[in-house]
């Protein structure tokens, strides 16, 4: 595993944490948490954007062809998989797994690697507001069982304590392994991650986590159509090849 595969994995979970946002822009309790889910939406696909187009000066870019037509081989945290049904899961998700993915972005520009130190910096700036918004919604109170998950699949984002997360720590491209991650997320939500006990030998090291699974049909269809459109030929562009 490389850099690349860990950006690689970020850049997919913010682009999927951006369209569930999305979804919930008109089904929020508020109007102010409606605008609010529009907006961090918009920023998470473009955050996603910018992390997509890092892995090129990082020098290998793992995406492969299998993208086009197999779910799984999206590296998004199985959390993502399914469109959420209550507010809950959009609070826990924007508390927990939002404030990790900066985490590790602060872990990305605190590093060694210039590419990411200069690309990233803006992006910690932007989520701020994520955060703030978030921890008010889960300072209001929250079920607990889409909390725990989302603790736990953050943690198993993070690696383990052995795996390329920490190598990448000790090689100084991240500023941050997975305890120190862990540790800053914990401090950042002023509270403390649940006991969480992973299986890191079932836990997939590409995807970054515990469960098989992948996207909805619908979800990786509109993905896709949107891939189709941005490289599709300009419509002056067809009428003169024909």
């Amino acid at each position: 595993m490389s850099l690349s595969d860990l950006v690689l994995s970020l850049a997919d979970n913010k682009q999927m944490l951006g369209l569930r946002y999305a979804e919930w822009a008109t089904r929020a309790p508020s109007l102010e948490a409606d605008i609010a889910a529009a907006a961090m939406g918009l920023d998470d696909l473009g955050h996603s954007r910018v992390l997509y187009g890092c892995l090129e000066p990082l020098g290998a870019d793992p995406r492969g062809p299998e993208r086009e037509s197999d779910a799984a081989s999206l590296r998004n945290l199985a959390y993502f998989d399914e469109p959420w049904t209550e507010w809950s899961q959009f609070v826990a998700a924007n508390a927990v797994l939002d404030t990790a993915f900066t985490a590790m972005i602060e872990a990305c520009v605190g590093g060694s690697v210039e590419v990411l130190q200069h690309r990233l910096r803006k992006m910690l700036m932007e989520e701020r507001y994520h955060f703030l918004h978030g921890r008010s919604w889960l300072r209001s109170g929250i079920e607990s069982a889409p909390l725990e998950r989302a603790w736990r699949e953050a943690i198993e984002w993070f690696g383990p304590p052995d795996g390329e997360t920490a190598a990448l720590h000790r090689e100084g491209k991240l500023s941050m392994g997975p305890s120190e991650l862990r540790a800053h997320l914990e401090q950042q939500l002023e509270m403390q991650a649940p006991r969480v006990n992973v299986d890191w030998r079932s836990w997939d090291p590409v995807r970054r986590r515990g469960k098989p699974g992948a996207i909805d049909a619908h979800t990786f269809g509109m993905l896709r159509g949107l891939e189709e459109k941005k490289y599709a030929p300009p419509p002056a562009a067809k009428q003169a090849a024909s």
